[in-house]
């Protein structure tokens, strides 16, 4: 575990705040623009029936966005310990929808406890980012070990998200982009597990393996 300075709680929270309104405004965006064509009445009804689509499939990706980032980042509205990774697959499948990179997701059908499930969407996120062009990401769980492999043309390890891994970018510097891979770091290290982002082979690869138990120096 790197030790590292931290940002406020207040910091945080505005980041991740940040974040998911950048996740859902250019949806949100799309509405606007539809309906405002929509209610153009120089519009013929062709047009319209076309901006009713555009509102349909964007208020579709709004969901899926927000229901991603409400189990990624935020308390998923469950009052206890678990959350069902099934669900968090069906979600995470909604959410890549619309991306250039295709879902492969293996992990069981099974109860996780909450912390591992929201670092395994942050895990999803990362190794996104590492195929800007496109590809298959693959999600697998194996006891507490959690991998995330991005196959795709000219994969690769983003520089500004390694060096927030390696805790050598300044708190200042922090954005909305680049708080995910911070806040992930924070998840794993909640759920007793290191987390790591590198390449193997041609593929870009996320894992969050245990925490090696600490050895008495004394003895």
């Amino acid at each position: 575990m790197i030790d590292r300075p931290r940002l406020s709680d207040l910091d945080l929270g505005a980041l991740l705040c940040s974040r998911v309104c950048h996740d859902i405004i250019s949806p949100a965006g799309a509405i606007a623009n539809a309906l405002e064509l929509y209610d153009d009445p120089d519009m013929d009804a062709e047009t319209r029936a076309t901006a009713l689509d555009m509102v349909r499939n964007s208020a579709r990706t709004a969901t899926a966005r927000l229901k991603f980032c409400r189990i990624a980042f935020g308390a998923a509205g469950s009052a206890g310990a678990h959350i069902d990774l099934s669900e968090a697959g069906e979600t995470a499948k909604a959410f890549m929808g619309d991306e250039k990179a295709k879902l492969d997701w293996q992990a069981p059908r099974e109860n996780r406890p909450k912390q591992q499930v929201k670092l395994l969407l942050n895990m999803l996120l990362m190794a996104m980012a590492g195929v800007p062009r496109g590809g298959v990401v693959t999600v697998t769980v194996a006891g507490d070990t959690l991998t995330v492999r991005a196959k795709g043309d000219r994969a690769r390890v983003p520089e500004p998200m390694a060096e927030v891994l390696a805790g050598k970018t300044a708190l200042e510097t922090l954005d909305a982009r680049l708080v995910q891979p911070y806040y992930a770091q924070l998840l794993a290290e909640a759920a007793g597990l290191d987390l790591a982002m590198a390449m193997d082979g041609e593929d870009v690869l996320v894992t969050a393996t245990p925490r090696p138990a600490a050895t008495d120096s004394a003895a």
